[in-house]
Formats: C-alpha cells, sequence, structure tokens
C-alpha cells in the first residue's frame, strides 16, 4: 500500500500523514471554492450572447476538477487549480465585450494556448520565456490586474458608476445592492484580518443570506441537478485564426498565465519547502504541464485559463506536500457539481465586494518592485495604471512593453539596454506595429 501512495502521489510513509494531506486540500478548497461563484458571476456578462452561466458554472468545477487531477497523480503536487481570476475578466471584459469578438473566439484563443503552453513546456522553452522577462514587470502585471479586477468588483456592486463629467463617479452608497456589497466587504475583510480559512467562501455565504430579506438573493426553485455544458462545450471558432488579434489575443493569455504559474508555483513551493538549495522548484515541469493540459481542457470545457491558484498555500500551511492533498481537493469539486442552484443564486453583491479582496491579495507584489529605479518603475507604473483605466489587461502589458523598451534605449547606457531581452524587444516592436496599424485605420 505505502509503494502505491508513493507511486501515486509522492506520499511516502513516515514522512507524511494521511489525515494531514486531507485536511490540507479541503482547507485549501475552502479558500478557492469562491471561484465557483466569481466565475459565472463574471461570465453572465455573455449570457446574452449565448453562453449560460448554469453552464459556465458546470465547465468551471470541471475544469478544476480535471486540472487539479492532473496535478495530483502526474505532478504529485499539493496544488489546486482553477479558471483563474484576471484570465476570467480578460476573456469577458477586453476579448468578447471591449474587442467585440465572440466566446467562440476567445475559447479558440484559450485552446491554443493551452497547446503552445504544452509545446513550450516540453521543449522547456516555457522557463526560458518566463526568465527573460524583467521580474518588476511581472509583478506590475499582477498587481495590474488585481486592480482591474477591483475595479470591475466595485463596478458590479455600484459603487463605482459613469459620470459624464468625470467618467467615473461614486454611486448611491444607499442602494440596496451597494449597501449589502460594503457588509460583505466588512465581513469577509475581517475574516480575512482574523486568518481564517475560507473566508472568502465564508463571506459570500453570509452576503448571500443576508441578501434573502433584501430581496437581493433568489433561489427560486432548488435542484440537485448538474447543468450542462453543451451549449459550450468544444464550441471553438477556427475562421479567425490567423488574424492579428488572435496572434495579440493568444499571447495575451500566455504571458498572463505564465507570470501567474510561475509565480504562485515559486511563492508556494518555497513556502513548503519544496525547493532545492538554488531556489529552483523540484519537479517545476511536471507542475507546468499539469498547468497546461488543465488549460486545454478547461478550453473544450467551456471557461477561461485554467492556472494554479495561489490560495494551495493555505492547504500547504496545513502541512499538505503531495499529490494527496490535490486529490482531495479535486473529490471537493466534484461534491460541489450538484449545488449550482446555491452556487448561481448568489448576488453580484457578493461576488463583486470579493473581487475586490482578491484584489487587494493580486496587488500585493507592488512593495517588491523597484520605484527607485526610473526605467524599472514607469514601465511598471504604465502597466498597472492602464489596465483598469482602459479596462484593457492586453492594453496595459502591450503598453508596458513598448515602455520598458524604450526607456531603456533612450538611457544610451550598455548596460541598461543590455536588460533588454531579444523576447521584449520582438514584442515590443509586435505591440508598436498593432497600434500603428489600429490608428492607420
Amino acid at each position: 500500500m505505502a509503494d502505491i501512495m508513493k507511486k501515486l502521489f509522492g506520499f511516502e510513509k513516515g514522512v507524511h500523514k494521511v489525515r494531514t494531506e486531507i485536511v490540507a486540500g479541503v482547507t485549501t478548497f475552502l479558500t478557492m471554492a469562491y471561484i465557483l461563484a466569481v466565475n459565472p458571476g463574471i461570465f453572465s456578462a455573455l449570457s446574452d450572447l449565448g453562453m449560460p452561466t448554469p453552464s459556465v458554472f458546470t465547465a468551471t468545477a470541471l475544469a478544476a476538477l480535471v486540472g487539479t487531477l492532473v496535478m495530483a497523480f502526474y505532478a504529485k503536487k499539493p496544488f489546486g487549480l482553477a479558471p483563474g481570476m484576471g484570465l476570467n475578466a480578460f476573456f469577458v471584459f477586453t476579448v468578447c465585450l471591449g474587442m467585440g469578438y465572440t466566446w467562440q473566439f476567445a475559447l479558440t484563443a484559450i485552446l491554443i494556448e493551452g497547446i503552445i503552453f504544452i509545446l513550450l513546456t516540453l521543449t522547456k522553452v516555457r522557463e526560458l520565456i518566463v526568465n527573460s522577462i524583467p521580474a518588476d514587470m511581472k509583478k506590475a502585471i499582477s498587481a495590474g490586474i488585481g486592480l482591474f479586477i477591483a475595479f470591475i468588483g466595485l463596478k458590479n456592486c455600484n459603487i463605482i458608476v459613469a459620470n459624464d463629467a468625470t467618467f467615473v463617479g461614486l454611486g448611491n452608497l444607499g442602494d440596496a445592492t451597494a449597501i449589502l456589497a460594503i457588509i460583505t466587504f466588512v465581513i469577509t475583510g475581517a475574516l480575512l484580518v482574523l486568518r481564517v480559512k475560507g473566508a472568502l467562501l465564508i463571506g459570500i455565504v453570509i452576503s448571500t443570506l443576508i441578501g434573502l430579506p433584501m430581496g437581493l438573493t433568489n433561489f427560486g426553485s432548488f435542484s440537485l441537478a448538474v447543468p450542462s455544458i453543451k451549449p459550450i462545450f468544444c464550441q471553438f471558432a477556427w475562421s479567425q485564426i490567423l488574424s492579428w488579434d488572435m496572434l495579440v489575443v493568444v499571447m495575451t493569455f500566455l504571458f498572463i498565465d505564465m507570470f501567474d504559474t510561475i509565480g504562485t508555483v515559486v511563492g508556494v513551493s518555497m513556502k513548503a519547502g519544496m525547493v532545492d538549495k538554488d531556489g529552483k522548484v523540484d519537479g517545476v515541469n511536471r507542475i507546468l504541464m499539469a498547468d497546461a493540459v488543465a488549460t486545454t481542457a478547461g478550453a473544450c470545457l467551456g471557461t477561461s485559463t485554467t492556472t494554479t491558484y495561489v490560495e494551495s498555500a493555505a492547504g500547504v500551511s496545513e502541512g499538505g506536500r503531495t499529490g494527496l492533498t490535490a486529490l482531495v481537493v479535486a473529490c471537493c469539486f466534484a461534491l460541489a457539481l450538484p449545488f449550482s442552484s446555491f452556487f448561481l443564486a448568489i448576488p453580484a453583491a457578493a461576488t463583486g465586494a470579493v473581487l475586490v479582496l482578491v484584489g487587494v491579495m493580486m496587488a500585493s507584489s507592488i512593495g517588491s518592485i523597484n520605484f527607485s529605479d526610473m526605467d524599472e518603475a514607469i514601465p511598471s507604473f504604465m502597466t498597472m495604471l492602464l489596465m483598469p483605466l482602459c479596462y484593457s489587461i492586453s492594453d496595459g502589458i502591450m503598453i508596458g512593453v513598448i515602455t520598458y523598451v524604450v526607456l531603456h534605449l533612450l538611457s544610451f547606457k550598455k548596460e541598461t539596454i543590455k536588460k533588454i531581452s531579444p523576447t521584449m524587444a520582438v514584442l515590443a516592436v509586435l505591440f508598436i506595429a498593432k497600434y500603428v496599424i489600429a490608428a492607420i485605420n
């Protein structure tokens, strides 16, 4: 039995404990289960365009289930996977509602991204690409996505609204949705301060219950039936796969997912002591492969890029060290499938307030950006600033890359110019060409 456990999950008798791994898995699930409410909530903006929200719930749970199982059995690491925050916002608000492309187009981009990730991981090129991107730019992208997500959350809660004079302004705080959002923010924020496990999910549940007498929560007819994913399963659009916009969208998904995954894996692995003396993560290629396969599977199921979750740190803190922890997380997502009636009844005020708090977590990398070095600080700041202001993650990244390369070239210092990697130089040229073409047209 011990040999089987080691072969399947990397579990070693005498080193690891089954009870500890189970507790760690449940803990990780509780901290990331909010995605079952938040992801369908974000995708509900596309419901009128033929993407049913109940189907997105099922796709979300199944993508998390499949991705985490691959992590459990192949990578044998204690990480949970699910459709990533920020990447889902880019899918809905930038690619579909901003650029005007169909959700089928976006799913096709994610499928291509997943296949590219598999190839890059097999050839170890993915590690080389990650190493070529400046550290401060990676941190700025994560922080910028956090700001963007928080802005979307405030907008969905009616706390930030359109204003003819100032573009945006403070909404009516007497509005029922805004009131419930504020209550949710305070309760969930307090739970986070108190370091309560599963604070985000607990906050969502409390908010949903408070929303009942306020008329904002409507469970309707409760059913344990699992919504069908047939309307969104393998719905791809191949007619524009060679277009410029498809290239830009694929590359944006590619880089956001890459930075998010690498940052999460390195950070959580260091916390768990799963790194060597040089700080390299043990079995990193298998972890990246699990992430790549999960992304490809998620596209087929009908949801945005599936990635490794930083909330896995909660399970690691409880002692989770093997793939058995990930198996428990996957089982929890499977058990959640019949409860779509509950997750889909959660009001926008609850998920919106949680988005703000998720934004706080993602923006934590700002503190480690070197703002004393202007050739690093300016591109990083532009990247963060333009994501929420342009309502576009891709514009923030593209302008940030262009700014980085141009400022380093204009320094006329050999040591500064050397910081520009070939990858960054090529991306800058491509992004400048994109804006020039758009301006001409």
